[in-house]
């Protein structure tokens, strides 16, 4: 579990090798020299489509110094020389450095870097022999009781080492010259000849989607994780670049590729959108309690942001902080898949990037193309995916589609080269398509343009939004109601949405149905787009009308997932702010709800919207509320926690109740006083 923890921290082209001590046991050394060679020589099957005669000349030496420590091993060890002990070990720290080379060449998604990499690779491959070389020239190879075979084979090795050239293949080369060659013509804004593309990705392999897409993939993490570490301009640089080059290919060379647009493994099919209306306390660090800059995952699967684990590892404590168990290394893992969901919550709900401080590049770089040849890139892609939404085939407008779903996925350069290319106005008409992967891949691609700006502007201009209703409504798979859901949270972001939903009879009944009747996902983005439409006032009257309450109600008394029952009390909280809404709630008994969930849920989030409903209810109703609450002995402890440990607003709203409550209490007993002292005057005046 520790050695995959250490090579999934591992950079490419990084070579973190480290010497044995000096008082290793030269059995275990020999052992473990043994097993590296093993793992070496068993890349002698794997496909290498650059530094092929490099890999293969290293792997034949390795091959045969295992047989050397073979053949050593039968023996008594223990009284091996010194000199022969610092030559294994100077083997084993040159072994380390070319199983890692070996495992970058061959990796899967890496094959063009590698190809841009040549020089340097070549480079390491030569310091790798010729560290093999002078380690054996430290051999004492006649005072160790091996077969004069042995020794022949081990001369040789030394001599071929210290003379071997490790130089770039020539067709590595030239395929190298001819990548640089497309990436100019993309920079001076000249579409590369399909052909000469196509002649490089064969060289590298390359024939396929799926083989595309996981260069792309691979290229994207290493944008993400230079970010994050070492910033270094001239590699960032190549990184978009590259990038920008194998999206355009995937888009424009292999789009007959995808067969199966319902085939997840076969396509790497992006996974479908989940809201919440926003329990974002999963992004709180566990020690600091705000929201996670950077967060790292520790070895015992925890997470927390990077400043705070590291003063916590500083002040000597090596246990994990959640879990309380000891951390198996202090080394600390990016957690690039969270950081991408905090950073899109940022962008999609107004977070300061400035929050960010030093790290904020990462979410303002999506804005910029990274490099020249990448924003050409795109924009020619972007260009040829409308041509083909526009005039190709069912097939192609499917494929078009599909592509425009990855292309637009996070990327917000991507978006707006989409926008501007004109892709929203075919794809809103693909949302009328029979085949249920087509309406799916358009509704999907319109969700990722409606985060930005200038694309909800093209979807209202075009009536795209009674478009998107009417997938929300009769959508031929369930994935793309939900998605329709997911779109609408987008769009509603906008005053001009809100007031054009509450036109369109038909938006909120649709999303009360999918409440009602849709998955998991479909109700977790059915609630945060209803709350999104319910920022606008005209339209609490029909979510109240159409039984919003009594169904949210029992959302939140039966449901097992806390993210539902959060976003349930989101709405709820949302429509408590009118008299109408507070109202509603009252008829339909939920107010112990309220106080039961305040009182039993788990959810930090979860306990503010139900102090937020509290206080909205005794500010429109009065005493009917306030009386409930004050007879009820255990809640004011709640709100004394909440009070303290609470978010700022929370906190806030939390004193305003105990304030309500008390002064009804004090008012109550100066009623009573008052009642108790008249009847006595009443009384004394009788007699």
């Amino acid at each position: 579990m520790l050695k995959k923890f250490y090579q999934n921290t591992r950079r490419i082209l990084k070579f973190p090798a480290v010497l044995p001590s000096q008082d290793v046991n030269p059995a275990t050394l020999l052992r473990s020299l043994t097993s590296l060679s093993r793992s070496i020589t068993g890349y002698q099957s794997e496909f290498f489509t650059t530094q092929r005669r490099n890999a293969r000349e290293l792997i034949r030496q390795v091959s045969i110094l295992s047989m050397l420590f073979t053949e050593i091993m039968e023996h008594d060890v223990s009284g091996l020389p010194d000199s022969a002990v610092l030559c294994f070990s100077e083997l084993h720290h040159s072994f380390q450095k070319l199983l890692y080379l070996l495992e970058d060449c061959t990796r899967s998604g890496a094959r063009v870097w590698i190809l841009m990499k040549s020089y340097f690779v070549a480079t390491q491959f030569l310091s790798v022999i010729r560290a093999i070389a002078t380690a054996l020239d430290i051999l004492p190879v006649n005072s160790i009781k091996v077969s004069s075979e042995i020794k022949e084979l081990v001369a040789m090795v030394a001599k071929q080492a210290s003379k071997a050239k490790m130089e770039v293949d020539p067709d590595d080369d030239y395929a190298m010259k001819r990548v640089m060659m497309i990436l100019n013509q993309f920079e001076n804004r000249f579409e590369p000849d399909p052909i000469m593309i196509k002649r490089v990705l064969y060289h590298l392999r390359i024939d396929s989607w799926n083989e595309c897409h996981k260069e792309i993939r691979f290229l994207d993490e290493q944008i993400s994780l230079e970010l994050l570490e070492n910033n270094n301009e001239r590699e960032l640089h190549m990184f978009y670049t590259l990038a920008g080059f194998m999206r355009y290919c995937r888009g424009v060379l292999f789009e007959n590729c995808i067969l199966d647009c319902n085939n997840e493994q076969s396509v790497g099919r992006p996974n479908l959108e989940i809201l919440s209306c926003l329990n974002h306390e999963d992004f709180r660090c566990p020690i600091s309690l705000e929201l996670m800059m950077d967060p790292v995952t520790v070895s015992t699967g925890q997470t927390y942001d990077r400043v705070s684990i590291e003063k916590w590892l500083k002040s000597g404590n090596l246990i994990c902080p959640k879990t309380g168990e000891k951390l198996a290394t202090t080394e600390l893992v990016p957690n690039l898949n969270l950081r991408k969901v905090i950073q899109q919550y940022c962008i999609d709900h107004g977070v300061p990037i400035s929050k960010f401080h030093s790290q904020s590049r990462d979410i303002s770089s999506t804005i910029l193309p990274g490099s020249p040849a990448c924003a050409e890139s795109i924009k020619f892609l972007s260009e040829y995916l409308v041509r083909r939404l526009r005039n190709g085939s069912d097939k192609q407008k499917n494929t078009s589609g599909f592509e425009i779903r990855l292309l637009a996925k996070s990327n917000i350069y991507n978006r707006f080269c989409l926008i501007e290319a004109g892709a929203i106005p075919p794809l809103l008409t693909l949302l009328s398509s029979p085949d249920p992967t087509t309406q799916e891949n358009a509704i999907a691609g319109l969700l990722k343009l409606s985060k930005h700006s200038n694309g909800k502007k093209v979807i209202i201009n075009h009536r795209g939004v009674h478009s998107v209703i009417s997938v929300l409504k009769t959508g031929l798979k369930q994935e793309s109601k939900q998605i329709a859901a997911a779109t609408i949270f987008y769009l509603s972001s906008s005053q001009t949405t809100q007031t054009l939903l509450s036109e369109i009879p038909d938006a909120i009944p649709a999303l009360i149905e999918q409440i009602k009747t849709g998955s998991s996902c479909g109700r977790k983005n059915s609630l945060a787009a209803l709350f999104g439409i319910l920022l606008h006032p005209r339209n609490h009257q029909p979510a109240l009308s159409s039984g919003i309450i009594p169904l949210l109600s029992n959302l939140i008394s039966t449901s097992e997932k806390t993210e539902i029952i959060t976003d349930s009390l989101a709405v709820v909280a949302t429509l408590a702010e009118s008299f109408d809404g507070s109202d509603a709630i009252m008829k339909a008994s939920s107010l112990p709800l309220i106080i039961k969930t305040l009182q039993t849920s788990s959810s930090r989030a979860a306990k503010e919207y139900c102090v937020s409903i509290l206080l909205a209810l005794c500010n429109n109703l009065g005493n009917e509320v306030i009386a409930v609450l004050a007879n009820n002995t255990n809640l004011i402890g709640f709100l004394y926690a909440l009070s303290t440990t609470g978010g700022s607003q929370a906190a806030k709203k939390a004193r305003s109740l105990i304030r309500i409550m008390h002064r009804f209490h004090e008012t109550n007993r100066s009623g009573l006083m008052a009642n108790w002292d008249s009847s006595r005057i009443a009384a004394v005046g009788s007699c």
